[in-house]
């Protein structure tokens, strides 16, 4: 399986049949979720309105978490079976994770300041998302700067793959360490967790971010073999002179 797709005209085959799936059901998912979200769901007791941040803020750190064990697997299969495919899918998750990073931590600290009284706090939860932020950061230069596309495969692949240790600090870094953020209400064996109408929007939410994440993905791989097609392509004005010779 893994060996499937590493020809790119076999996966540009699958990715362009999964890419509007992808695309369509992030789009009415998202839509039904927000819905839910913003209009159907009540207000929770101790949290208030407030809580209809959480709907944007948990399905944005989930994602950002998802997508870098993804380039951390990606990252292996590359650097132990040099799988060109692999290597794709880890640098085109790269944007779409640090972008929803970027949202978990602004609508994180949003979500703070009524509740905690503060924007930020250097707590364990919000310092460790910050790293993966700058993780992320540090794996898309690797490719930006190195260029031998070999060695920037390589430096990346271990680059992501010793990130992804940051990954489990996210996870349990509030049972670790005292902190602002509350314990998991939902994963927890012990948990009360959440009522079934806040439930609901949640999980739409982060099966729709799922999915957009899965979109981007494909889009950024598709997108980036038309790219090497074209440059492998020679100019015009050169295919005319060798024609004339």
């Amino acid at each position: 399986m893994i060996t499937r797709f590493a020809n790119p005209q076999r996966f540009v085959g699958l990715a362009r049949w999964l890419t509007p799936i992808f695309g369509w059901s992030a789009l009415l998912i998202l839509a039904l979720g927000l819905w839910q979200a913003l209009f159907a769901s009540p207000a929770e007791a101790e949290h208030g309105q407030t809580v209809r941040i959480m709907y944007v803020h948990v399905p944005a750190a989930w994602s950002a978490m998802a997508a870098y064990s993804s380039i951390a697997l990606a990252s292996l299969i590359s650097f132990v079976w040099r799988h060109p495919i692999a290597d794709l899918a880890a640098r085109s998750l790269a944007i779409p994770g640090a972008a929803f990073t970027v949202l978990a931590l602004i609508t994180g600290s949003l979500w703070g300041k009524p509740d905690w009284g503060t924007y930020w706090q250097w707590d364990g939860r919000m310092t460790s998302v910050l790293i993966l932020l700058f993780i992320y950061i540090g794996y898309m230069a690797i490719w930006q700067v190195v260029e031998d596309r070999k060695r920037a495969s390589r430096l990346a692949a271990i680059t992501a793959m010793i990130g992804w240790v940051n990954i489990p600090i996210i996870k349990f870094s509030v049972e670790w360490w005292n902190t602002l953020h509350q314990p998991a209400t939902i994963s927890m064996p012990d948990s009360p967790g959440l009522a079934p109408q806040l439930l609901l929007p949640l999980a739409l939410m982060a099966l729709g971010y799922t999915l957009l994440l899965g979109w981007l993905t494909m889009r950024g791989m598709l997108a980036e073999i038309a790219s090497a097609r074209a440059a492998r392509k020679p100019a015009p004005a050169a295919t005319a002179r060798v024609e004339a010779l």
